[in-house]
């Protein structure tokens, strides 16, 4: 069996896992403009020169240097609501946090502009109703609200998508992740206050790429659980362990493993595509690869970029590339809410013992 080695990604082919941008992209308004927007959003935004009309926080001392280190950013508002008044602002990048985002949806939609909002979209059954009416709105006025999946143009993870919709390995059969690195700090954190945080929230991004992976099978029953686990400390609220097991109409599955702390010298985040034709494999988060293997060899890929900025360029990309060609962004608002009602689903199943859960309906979930 052969091995076939690609130098780079064709930098003008349709495998080109870099984000991509309409000409001259700009009228970017951040609303929140907190910890994740100045150490990511913005880094992304000045790297691929998007235009930055301004930004927002609730507190005035969190943007206070904002203009310094990004001099790129006009302005910075002394309002949420000047922000929207402003008639250069085309985009609003929602970054506030999950609680209340409906509200802020709702606002920017109602100010007629498209939105790009934090993921989680939403994190609770209510916030998932509510939001549903808030984008048929946006959809009658033809406003696109998509959400930062950043995780979709992590390099490896966008090329595996694009492969796969190129029918590099013919249909999905099954896909499997494993979190083989450390967790990040927990204890004493907000995170750890979550209910069944590594099903609820950590993982969110795992379940975005999988199910886009499915398509266009869709996610039937999930079911889950997590476990404290050895050497995890007493003030650690939240169990270590996680196993999410996600079952498609097609019959093909998934799993999502994160066995707990892993203490390792090579750290990675592989993942498996296996198809009825090949597979491919890969991994994320630095320690990026991937590969397609075949009956008649296997091909590598070098990748450009990484996850961090070049996901969080890839989110605002297409968004603003959706609305330049009329169409829904894959990123949409609406794929973002079955991410958000399989992770519900999760924390059903835990809550319930591993039993498995039926996705249904909008925000809800049958036993």
């Amino acid at each position: 069996m052969g091995t076939q080695s690609f130098g780079s990604v064709d930098p003008v082919g349709e495998l080109d896992p870099r984000p991509r941008f309409p000409p001259r992209p700009g009228g970017v308004a951040i609303l929140g403009c907190g910890a994740i927007a100045q150490s990511a959003h913005l880094p992304a935004y000045e790297q691929y020169g998007v235009g930055v009309v301004g930004v927002w926080s609730r507190t005035p001392d969190t943007t206070a240097g904002v203009r310094d280190r990004f001099p790129f950013v006009e302005r910075v508002y002394s309002s949420a609501q000047e922000l929207l008044d402003d008639p250069r602002v085309r985009f609003v990048d929602i970054a506030t946090p999950a609680r209340g985002r409906v509200r802020w949806v709702e606002a920017a939609v109602e100010a007629g502009k498209h939105v790009l909002a934090q993921k989680p979209l939403v994190d609770t059954r209510e916030d998932l109703v509510a939001l549903e009416p808030v984008l048929q709105r946006a959809r009658a006025r033809g406003i696109s609200v998509a959400a930062n999946q950043n995780g979709r143009w992590a390099p490896p993870w966008r090329l595996a998508t694009l492969l796969l919709r190129g029918g590099a390995v013919g249909e999905v059969v099954g896909v499997t992740h494993l979190h083989d690195k450390p967790l990040p700090p927990l204890v004493g954190t907000p995170f750890d206050d979550l209910d069944h945080m590594l099903l609820t929230d950590y993982l969110n991004h795992w379940v975005d790429i999988t199910h886009c992976w499915l398509e266009p099978a869709s996610v039937a029953t999930v079911q889950a659980s997590d476990s404290r686990v050895p050497g995890q400390p007493e003030a650690a609220r939240n169990p270590w362990s996680a196993t999410m097991n996600l079952t498609a109409d097609s019959g093909a599955t998934a799993t999502l493993r994160i066995a707990g702390n892993a203490v390792t010298g090579s750290p990675a985040v592989p993942f498996w595509v296996h198809g009825t034709e090949g597979t491919i494999r890969g991994s994320v988060l630095g320690s990026d690869r991937l590969s397609v293997e075949r009956p008649a060899g296997t091909v590598d890929y070098r990748l450009p970029g990484a996850w961090f900025v070049d996901g969080f360029a890839g989110t605002m990309g297409e968004l603003m590339c959706g609305v330049a060609e009329g169409r829904e962004p894959e990123n949409s608002a609406s794929t973002a809410a079955t991410t958000v009602k399989v992770m519900l689903a999760a924390r059903d199943s835990a809550d319930r013992g591993g039993t498995p859960v039926t996705l249904s309906g909008p925000g809800e979930s049958g036993g």
